[in-house]
């Protein structure tokens, strides 16, 4: 795990008629701190992430365990260079609103999309390297190349960029070569894989996939079985693009991993070694810090309170969870829960994104939330909107400031209460800060990354639920 500095608690209770909720109304931010990781140079991070070595010794099947990092894309600078923090927050806003809009399109067409150990990886953070918020570092192949991938819940392939690379965009780790992979093999036309990928094609005999994202980006290729490898495990035969055209919004990491609900994403594909578990904790934005993604049932942290997931056949491949109302403050506030509720249709709903950014809401909603957050913020100077954001702070030449609590109440009684850092972000390096939500205009809800950020979060598919652990990580 990785260390989160914060000067205040995460809480998480589950509210009973019998209990009270009992959980502080205000916190601190710490103004000063977080400024000046907005200042540092993130390639530190990166060049030591960049030079570890993966461990490669053991099948799935042994009893190894392994952690590996995640890391948040603003870690890996690689083709975007800029320090300046104002940039980097307004390209990732830009990005944003790229992937809300192609996931509002995609739920609308209502297309379907796709003893055990422990075993995971290192993540980091992809921000300047594509639309992937966050990177993961594995093996691909025999003897194992080394790769960046972003990981995405809300999709299902697996897929990297392959020679002979007819269209590539620029990665940060040489291109993979099947041809120097012992363990590469093409899938027939007729195997029951093959049957598994949307708009499958064949070629020579060979299963084709081609998936677009929405934004432009799309990848197109040959499906083929290929080892990767996760630190110290082995996992053999996993379905994975060879991506031969490719191009938008990825520059940098090599492909993608999805994690979504579907048979064709990695935690799909793993099935009985995995239990279907898998659990993350993303980076926060401090400079030296990694997050992590772990598979299997060993991974999920004791304490958790879990929250069912909600099935949507229009959206087999999203995580949607039942949200009941916000609060702000200790005090709840008056929305309608119908607001977040997923229609018989497959309307609306609120759905956990890890591509996502900025958690969306339904305008009235977000206005009411906004309006309550605004009332217990009277004490501090307020500054323009910015971007997708109209409700900012100028806080230059403070140290800290006093907050009022940010919290989820997911249906059924648990209370998620959000870190300061997690709904106060920085916009740019000399002081201002936004209220990190955004109105929809439509009635789907998305809670994104920036408020994921240092909870351990574990998703149970083969049981349906997802667990919110009870510290910071």
């Amino acid at each position: 795990m990785f260390t989160v500095l914060l000067l205040f608690s995460l809480l998480l209770t589950t509210s009973t008629s019998h209990n009270i909720i009992s959980y502080p109304h205000f916190q601190q931010l710490n103004v000063k701190q977080i400024l000046t990781e907005t200042k540092l140079n993130p390639t530190n991070t990166y060049k030591h992430l960049q030079h570890q070595k993966l461990n490669i010794a053991t099948e799935a099947s042994s009893p190894a365990k392994y952690k590996l990092k995640l890391v948040h894309r603003d870690k890996v600078p690689t083709f975007n260079t800029s320090h300046d923090h104002r940039t980097r927050f307004n390209a990732r806003m830009q990005r944003d609103t790229k992937r809300v809009a192609a996931l509002r399109r995609h739920l609308a067409a209502g297309k379907p999309t796709y003893a055990e150990e422990a075993f995971g990886s290192d993540v980091v953070s992809g921000m300047e390297q594509g639309s992937g918020e966050y990177f993961v570092r594995i093996g691909v192949g025999s003897p194992p190349r080394n790769q960046y991938v972003v990981i995405d819940s809300g999709s299902d392939i697996i897929w990297v960029q392959c020679e002979p690379c007819t269209q590539c965009y620029h990665q940060s780790d040489p291109v993979f070569n099947p041809a120097d992979s012992s363990s590469y093999a093409g899938v027939s036309c007729a195997s029951t894989v093959c049957s598994h990928v949307d708009n499958a094609g064949c070629h020579e005999g060979r299963c084709r996939y081609e998936v677009s994202y929405g934004d432009g980006s799309y990848t197109k290729g040959t499906l083929a079985l290929e080892t990767l490898t996760f630190g110290r495990t082995l996992i053999r035969n996993v379905a994975i693009g060879c991506g031969h055209h490719n191009q938008g919004m990825f520059v940098g990491a090599a492909g993608l991993l999805g994690l979504g609900s579907g048979p064709m994403s990695f935690v799909g594909q793993l099935g009985g070694q995995a239990g279907g578990t898998f659990s993350y904790c993303l980076v926060s934005r401090g400079i030296q810090s990694s997050g992590l993604l772990q598979f299997g049932r060993e991974a999920v942290p004791v304490g958790a309170a879990w929250v069912p997931l909600i099935h949507n056949p229009r959206a087999q491949s999203f995580y949607y969870v039942g949200l009941s109302g916000l609060g702000v403050g200790g005090l709840r506030v008056p929305i309608s829960e119908d607001v977040f509720k997923l229609s018989e249709l497959g309307d609306g709903g609120v759905v956990m994104d890890t591509g996502t950014a900025v958690t969306r809401l339904p305008t009235a909603a977000y206005e009411a939330f906004r309006d309550a957050f605004i009332a217990q913020t009277t004490n501090l100077p307020r500054a323009s909107g910015v971007s997708i954001f109209d409700t900012c702070y100028d806080l230059f030449g403070f140290v800290s400031v006093r907050v009022p609590t940010v919290s989820f109440y997911f249906s059924g009684g648990p209370i998620l209460t959000l870190p300061a850092r997690n709904f106060l972000i920085p916009v740019d390096d000399v002081g201002s800060f936004c209220f990190a939500f955004a109105p929809s205009s439509s009635g789907l809800s998305i809670i994104g990354n920036i408020q994921q950020e240092g909870i351990e979060i574990s998703v149970d598919g083969a049981n349906g639920f997802v667990g919110f652990g009870p510290n910071v990580c």
